[in-house]
């Protein structure tokens, strides 16, 4: 698998996360006590394609932490979520697309376009 392939896996491997936790985040919103997580794995994805090693890029994992906020404040926000769970979803899905059309064109390579 090329770089290009292993980046786009990994970063929907960190964009599955994040789906689930602000799922989670969501099913929680009224739960006292709830503190809402996020998922960070961008950065260090971009650290790892830069270096230029597949191995360096499979090794890149989501990190799940704990929003930090006032106290006594949950420091969720349900119109935040919702704006992630989207944005979220529409990312994963322009990530299958680039998947989908680039074993299209390994296709079209094996084949001989014929």
């Amino acid at each position: 698998m090329d770089n290009s392939s292993v980046l786009a896996v990994k970063a929907l491997d960190g964009l599955s996360a994040r789906s689930i936790v602000t799922a989670e985040n969501i099913a929680n919103a009224g739960t006292p006590g709830y503190r809402p997580l996020k998922v960070t794995f961008e950065e260090a994805l971009i650290t790892a394609a830069r270096g230029g090693s597949a191995r360096e890029i499979a090794g890149v994992r989501p990190k799940v932490e704990t929003q930090k906020g006032p106290a006594g404040d949950s420091g969720l926000r349900l119109d935040l979520e919702l704006a992630t769970a989207s944005s979220t979803a529409m990312r994963y899905a322009a990530l299958i697309e680039v998947l989908n059309r680039q074993m299209q064109v390994h296709a079209l390579a094996v084949s001989g376009s014929r």
